[in-house]
């Protein structure tokens, strides 16, 4: 089926697969580095790191290494779904598929408002910081959110146009960060540090304490963003290739490299790392820093954080826009926001009314919210649980959808569903840490601030009651939800439209 029909609130648009079809040329390493600009590698290792360690201590590494395993077992199922489902939308798709429309809607607005949090958090960050730079520079006093209005206008601009020029600027943001902290662990480590190399911090002995969970809540949450490599289907080279490569690079490189860097830091201190973390976690990196490489970094250090911000802003942007024009694609928002530029290939529409609705957040947020880091803490930390809640179900739906249609030739007992159900146990057991210590997240008590998840399950409610609704009303766009107006015999070789069909008899829905 290629011509979708109109539904209420379409305002009259008629659109078609092929004109709903975003298209690029990303390879695996832009796709890579487009990802991995979300989790900030200069504001985690001059932050999130510290904070770890005053946590759990000397043995903060094993955050890092438990976060990457249980996030690769996460990625296997996941990359499965990729090489035999051949839609955009990601985790709307697998969730559409495994556990049904109505629920996958609702996990795509879930999935859209997560991220639209997190970008006005990240917005306000990078506001704060490109504030903090300027002063530092010698410049005025420039309130956040000027600069925050200024990094909007920049964003939008870039998220206009294809996405080959946003994955060169979110490389070259990570080429510069990713060099810098790897000079401080290579002066670090050939240093020694305070009183020579050591294994202890890598000594699972010491890792489970009082302030495990609190840790590992932290590494997970830099993790954040690399699932997104499936959303960007359409806009890369060998989608059933490169997809699953550049997630598993994704996983590898960010585990790995904070996993180090948080080693080299705690070398740094020696036997006083705990107690400077505890004691003064902001300015523990760049104290090291100042020591083990130059004084004279200070300057580049912060404004690489401002821009590690800003990279991180475009990446969320442009996963966001690729949700909503997913989400108006199948009719389940407005039509207008499915359209594509006939020149750069984008999500023009949909980028644009990402822009509005974050920058109306943020203008009320600079209007009623006197403290900027509350907005950072509250749009970051309820957008984190959220991913945290979908990567979860998305487990789950990966095993649901196997499970139904069978396994693959060629797939493994592990991809289809050890891999997955071991994967949906380990996010759940996170999910429930982090709503206990929502606080963590979004700072408060514990316990104060749970009433902010309410905004994650109207969220969900609202897309499954849209779908609900069209599954009761207009069955004939209900079935092209999950961005399925392309599963024919022509083009569905791989004979998913067949295995949906077996899904849909078996649970209902």
């Amino acid at each position: 089926m290629s011509e979708a029909t109109n539904c209420p609130g379409s305002a009259g648009v008629s659109v078609t697969e092929s004109s709903t079809r975003l298209s690029g040329n990303l390879g695996t390493t832009s796709l890579v580095l487009s990802v991995l600009a979300f989790s900030a590698p200069i504001v985690t290792v001059s932050g999130y790191i510290a904070f770890a360690i005053g946590f759990v201590g000397d043995s903060a590494p094993l955050a890092w290494v438990v976060a990457t395993v249980s996030l690769f077992i996460f990625a296997v199922g996941y990359t499965t779904m990729t090489r035999h489902i051949h839609r955009p939308g990601a985790f709307y798709a697998y969730i559409s598929l495994g556990l049904g429309r109505v629920l996958g809607v609702g996990g795509a607005y879930l999935a859209a408002v997560s991220y639209m949090l997190i970008t006005v958090g990240i917005y306000t960050f990078s506001g704060v910081m490109v504030s903090a730079a300027i002063d530092h520079l010698g410049g005025p006093s420039v309130p956040w959110w000027a600069c925050t209005a200024g990094c909007w206008v920049l964003i939008s601009i870039l998220g206009h146009f294809k996405i080959e020029l946003s994955a060169k600027v979110l490389g070259t943001v990570m080429v510069f960060e990713v060099v810098l902290v790897s000079v401080f662990n290579l002066f670090v480590l050939a240093k020694g540090g305070e009183s020579g190399l050591s294994v202890e911090p890598l000594n699972p002995g010491d890792f489970f304490n009082g302030g495990t969970g609190l840790a590992l809540l932290f590494a997970f949450g830099n993790f954040i963003g690399f699932e997104a490599t499936a959303l960007y289907r359409d806009e890369v080279r060998r989608p059933s290739k490169t997809i699953p490569r550049a997630t598993y690079l994704a996983v590898f490189l960010i585990g790995g490299f904070y996993a180090l860097s948080a080693y080299s830091l705690i070398i740094a201190y020696g036997s006083g790392a705990a107690g400077r973390a505890v004691s003064d976690p902001t300015t523990m990196f760049d104290h090291a820093m100042s020591v083990y490489v130059s004084s004279n970094l200070a300057t580049v250090t912060l404004l690489l954080v401002s821009t590690s911000a800003l990279a991180s802003v475009l990446s969320t942007h442009n996963v966001v826009a690729r949700y909503l024009q997913n989400l108006g694609a199948d009719h389940a928002l407005p039509t207008w926001l499915a359209a594509v530029h006939p020149q750069h290939k984008s999500p023009y529409r949909a980028s644009l009314a990402n822009s509005i609705i974050v920058g109306l957040l943020i203008i009320l947020a600079a209007l009623f919210v006197s403290d900027e880091n509350k907005v950072i803490g509250a749009g970051s930390g309820i957008g984190t649980a959220g991913v945290l809640v979908l990567m979860a179900l998305v487990s789950l739906a990966v095993w649901r959808y196997f499970a139904a249609t069978g396994r693959p030739a060629g797939e493994t007992a592990w991809r289809v569903t050890v891999a997955p159900i071991i994967a949906f146990v380990l996010l759940a057991a996170v999910v429930i840490f982090a709503v206990i210590r929502f606080d963590l997240l979004v700072g408060g008590a514990p316990g104060q601030n749970l009433w902010m998840l309410l905004v994650l399950i109207a969220f969900l409610a609202a897309g499954s009651g849209v779908a609900y609704y069209m599954k009761r009303n207009r069955p004939d766009l209900y079935a092209m939800l999950g961005r399925a107006e392309g599963d024919n015999v022509a083009t569905d070789p791989t004979g998913e439209a067949q295995m949906e069909a077996e899904l849909e008899a078996t649970s209902g829905s």
